[in-house]
């Protein structure tokens, strides 16, 4: 089954877990499976409309699916899916 990690600001959505593995074909059934196992996660992750959010990277292995196939990129069994959620902020400092 592919393997998801979690990142650390997302873990306190999934109990703690670093990893989950779920049974999925492509990326949107994974995302699918893991906001159905973990449903505080899925507004974290979803749209409204069930669509990865605009500033979410999902890596499978070393790839970022936007240059691969996108939600329909396709996971083997031992597929590894990285999640990275937006960071954003600053020290507020001019230059």
């Amino acid at each position: 089954m592919p393997k998801i990690i979690i990142p650390t600001p997302l873990r306190k959505f999934t109990d703690n877990k670093a990893t989950i593995e779920v049974e999925a074909i492509d990326i949107r059934e994974s995302i699918k499976a893991l906001s159905d196992l973990y449903p505080d996660l899925k507004r974290q992750l979803l749209t409204e409309t069930g669509d990865i959010r605009q500033f979410v990277r999902i890596f499978v292995g070393d790839e970022d699916i936007k240059v691969l196939n996108n939600e329909k990129t396709p996971v083997t069994d031992n597929a590894v899916i990285s999640i990275i959620p937006a960071i954003a902020g600053g020290s507020g400092v001019k230059f």
